[in-house]
C-alpha cells in the first residue's frame, strides 16, 4: 500500500494508542510525586526556584532536573518552554544546546514578541500553519487569528507557548520530569471545544527525554500538538549549524506555495535538496537555486516519515543530527506522521541568548514532530480533528549522545 493511501486509512492516527504507550502513560501518571532512587546508584535531582512574574503578578517557575549521568534540563511552567538542556560532548565537557534565555522578562520582551521564534515552547492547539486563518468543523466555518501575514500559525497571538501551565514534577523509575496541565476553553483563539490539556517532559537515566502529550475535548477540535525547541549542538551562542549533519526518515515531503502552505502534494524528496535519506551537511544544499528553498529562505517544511509497516501510534525514527565538532548527536523518534525541519532562517541576531552572543542567521535548528500543516483545509492529509470521545495520545523520544563518527 502506498505511503498516501496507508494516510487515507489511517483516518485519525495519533487518536489511537497502544497498550505498551497506554501503559508508559499510565505509569508516568500514577507515578506523580514518588520519589525512588536511581538504579545505579548515582544521585538525582530535582530543584525549583522562582522565574519571575507576569504582568498580572502571578508567579512563574523554572524546574531543574538532572539524571544519573549528569545531563540537566530546565522547563519552566511559562509556556512549558525548555529553557536549557546541558549534554556533553565526546570529550565528556557539558554544554547547554537549547536556544533561549536565562530571564522570564526576556520571553515577554516587545522584540521577543515581534520575532516570535517560540524557543523551546510547547505549541497549540495547532503546530504549524492553517490557511487564511479559518477551517470549516461540522458545518461551521471557524475563523482564526493571522499572526504569519493571511495564515494563522502555532496557535494564534495566545497560543499554548504564552500560557501559564499547571506544574507538578515527580520522580520515577525511568527518571525525573514534569507534568503541565492547561485548559483551552471553548472560543479560546477561535477554537471550538474545551480542551484539557496534559504535557510530560521525562529525563531518563538512558538520557533520552520523553514527550508525552495528551487531550480531551468536549466538541469536535483540530488538535496538533508540538515541542519547538531550537538546538546547536555545538552549544547554544555558537555560529550556525549548517556543518550539523542530518538525516530524515522521509522519501516525501509536503511541497508549499510562497506563503508555507502546503499546495496538497506529496512529492519524492529524490533528487531534490530535500533529501536527508542519508546524513548530509544542513548547509550543502540550503543555498541552491530551488523555489522551496525560496519560499522559506531555506528549510521550513513539512516530512513525511517512512512508517512502513509500523502502526500508527508506535514509535518509529524520524531524525538523526550529529554534530561534528563537538561530536554530539540528537536522534528523534515520534508516533507523529510527519516532521517540521526548519533551519533558523528568520533568526537575524536581534536576540540574544544565554551566553550574551546574539543568535544570528541559521544559529539554531528546530525538528517539530507533528501532523501536517493546513491539516483541517486538506482532507488527504491524515486527520486532526479530535472528538469529544476520544483521547489525544502522542510520544516523542529525543535521545542524546556524542560520538566520534555519524552512526547512520
Amino acid at each position: 500500500m502506498s505511503l498516501m493511501n496507508a494516510h487515507r486509512v489511517s483516518a485519525r492516527p495519533k487518536l489511537l494508542v497502544s497498550a505498551g504507550i497506554a501503559m508508559l502513560l499510565l505509569s508516568a501518571a500514577q507515578a506523580k510525586g514518588e520519589e525512588t532512587t536511581a538504579g545505579n546508584g548515582a544521585e538525582r535531582s530535582i530543584d525549583k526556584s522562582v522565574f519571575g512574574e507576569l504582568p498580572d503578578g502571578r508567579q512563574v517557575d523554572v524546574y531543574r532536573f538532572t539524571n544519573a549521568n549528569g545531563i540537566e534540563l530546565q522547563v519552566t511552567n511559562y509556556g512549558g518552554i525548555i529553557l536549557a538542556l546541558k549534554t556533553p560532548n565526546v570529550a565528556g565537557e557539558f554544554d547547554d544546546i537549547a536556544l533561549g534565555f536565562d530571564s522570564l522578562e526576556a520571553y515577554l520582551s516587545d522584540a521577543y514578541r515581534q520575532a516570535n521564534p517560540y524557543f523551546g515552547a510547547i505549541i497549540g492547539r495547532y503546530g504549524n500553519r492553517i490557511a487564511g486563518g479559518q477551517f470549516s468543523l461540522e458545518g461551521e466555518t471557524h475563523s482564526l487569528a493571522t499572526n504569519d501575514g493571511n495564515n494563522h500559525l502555532h496557535g494564534g497571538e495566545q497560543g499554548f507557548d504564552k500560557v501559564l501551565w499547571q506544574a507538578e514534577p515527580f520522580e520515577n523509575e525511568s527518571g525525573t520530569g514534569l507534568v503541565l496541565r492547561y485548559t483551552s476553553e471553548d472560543g479560546e483563539e477561535g477554537y471550538p471545544g474545551r480542551l484539557e490539556t496534559e504535557v510530560t517532559y521525562t529525563l531518563t537515566d538512558d538520557d533520552e527525554l520523553l514527550v508525552d502529550y495528551q487531550a480531551v475535548t468536549d466538541k469536535a477540535t483540530p488538535v496538533n500538538l508540538t515541542q519547538h525547541s531550537y538546538f546547536n549542538l555545538k552549544g547554544e551562542g555558537s555560529d550556525t549549524i549548517l556543518d550539523h549533519q542530518l538525516m530524515i526518515n522521509a522519501q516525501e515531503f509536503t511541497p508549499v506555495n510562497d506563503t508555507l502552505i502546503p499546495t496538497g502534494e506529496l512529492r519524492s524528496v529524490e533528487g531534490t535538496p530535500f533529501d536527508f535519506a542519508q546524513a548530509t551537511p544542513i548547509g550543502e544544499r540550503i543555498e541552491q537555486d530551488n523555489e522551496q528553498l525560496g519560499f522559506g529562505g531555506g528549510y521550513d517544511h513539512n516530512f513525511v516519515l517512512a512508517r512502513d509497516d509500523a502502526a500508527a501510534d508506535e514509535l518509529v525514527l524520524a531524525a538523526k543530527v550529529w554534530e561534528p565538532e563537538s561530536g554530539r548527536m540528537v536522534e528523534i523518534e515520534t508516533t507523529e506522521p510527519g516532521i517540521q525541519f526548519y533551519s533558523g532562517n528568520f533568526l537575524d541576531g536581534n536576540l540574544t541568548g544565554k551566553q550574551g552572543k546574539a543568535y544570528g542567521h541559521r544559529s539554531g535548528f528546530a525538528l517539530e514532530t507533528q501532523h501536517y500543516p493546513d491539516s483541517p483545509n486538506q482532507e488527504a492529509f491524515p486527520s486532526t480533528i479530535l472528538e469529544p470521545d476520544e483521547t489525544y495520545r502522542s510520544r516523542t523520544v529525543y535521545r542524546f549522545s556524542a560520538q566520534e563518527t555519524f552512526d547512520s
